[in-house]
């Protein structure tokens, strides 16, 4: 295995690991008695962000004067953060865990491709259609499995605003994927580029958090799931996030998040006690398909990013 694949798998084995982190967060915020969606996301990715930046200062200050030069990207990444939470959980909320994680999830690898395609140019291979046509697929059939397996007390409304909330959490979840991979393409450390991001947009969470707060101090059950969300879920998933993006496109760190709602379902069952049909079990497998089709190594194949690869080392290396 030559070092360029071994990198890969790396970059891989963290964006999956980080993904499953983040599967918790829909079943977690069921403990929450009282506690809004807005105050979830607010808690989550606000305090999250916030110690994910304090992790990564003395990078974010070395590299001050090169994320200044990049400001335009580092604003459209903070506000897509701050926005991004507040649809997720929104989404969940309104349509249910599985179906709000299915659909924020499972658009975000067309919305990445679709930015990749309109801002840089990148052309979709074969096996990447077929690995996202696989997923995509899977994600409809976990929609469905849901709604057959609910019992018929959701509000047809409440889930349509929840999948299109969903959706706007898909392209802004792509969104600043895309951007933090830019910055680290501009020769800012991954540390730097993730922890600026989550700072300035955990910062602008602050009020929102003021405001929807107050009911994660209601009990020792709230105040845990409010720091299990700011520690797990953010600080640790996106440490490993942003490392694995160091080694892989945007596109394919989204399409690998795809494992994210296997595990909220899973867990969904497990934990929470919903019912999963068999159209359920059959989209985990189609999930769980896609990862294989995309994270399998073709032999005698190279990629053709080897000038963005060589980029993100020459970033790695000033860490």
């Amino acid at each position: 295995m030559t070092s360029r694949n071994s990198a890969s798998l790396v970059g891989f084995a963290c964006v999956l690991t980080a993904s499953a982190l983040w599967g918790t967060t829909g079943t977690t915020a069921t403990f929450a008695s009282g506690v809004s969606p807005l105050g979830i996301g607010a808690v989550a990715m606000g305090l999250g962000g916030l110690l994910l930046a304090l992790t990564a200062l003395r990078s974010i200050v070395k590299s001050r004067a090169k994320l200044t030069a990049q400001w335009p990207m580092l604003l459209l990444g903070s506000l897509s953060v701050a926005i991004y939470p507040l649809a997720f959980y929104s989404s969940m909320h309104l349509a249910g865990v599985a179906i709000g994680t299915v659909i924020s999830i499972g658009s975000a690898p067309l919305a990445a491709s679709l930015i990749e395609r309109f801002f840089d140019g990148q052309k979709l291979t074969t096996r990447w259609l077929l690995g996202a046509a696989a997923g995509l697929a899977g994600a409809v059939l976990l929609t469905l499995s849901e709604s057959h397996g609910s019992r018929g007390a959701a509000d047809p409304t409440a889930v349509l605003y929840g999948i299109l909330l969903g959706l706007v959490s898909g392209l802004l979840y792509a969104l600043y994927s895309w951007v933090a991979r830019r910055l680290m393409q501009a020769g800012i450390p991954p540390r730097a580029a993730m922890g600026s991001i989550f700072g300035v947009g955990g910062t602008l969470l602050l009020p929102v958090l003021a405001v929807t707060g107050a009911p994660l101090l209601a009990s020792t059950t709230n105040i845990a799931v409010g720091i299990y969300m700011a520690l797990v879920p953010v600080l640790v998933a996106y440490v490993l996030f942003a490392y694995g993006l160091a080694r892989v496109s945007a596109t394919m760190a989204t399409t690998l998040s795809l494992l994210e709602p296997v595990i909220a379902a899973v867990l969904a069952v497990v934990i929470v006690g919903e019912r999963l049909p068999a159209e359920g079990w059959a989209g985990i497998g189609l999930i769980v398909g896609s990862l294989f089709i995309l994270t399998l190594p073709i032999p005698g194949r190279r990629r053709r990013t080897r000038s963005s690869a060589a980029a993100v080392d020459a970033a790695l290396s000033t860490r």
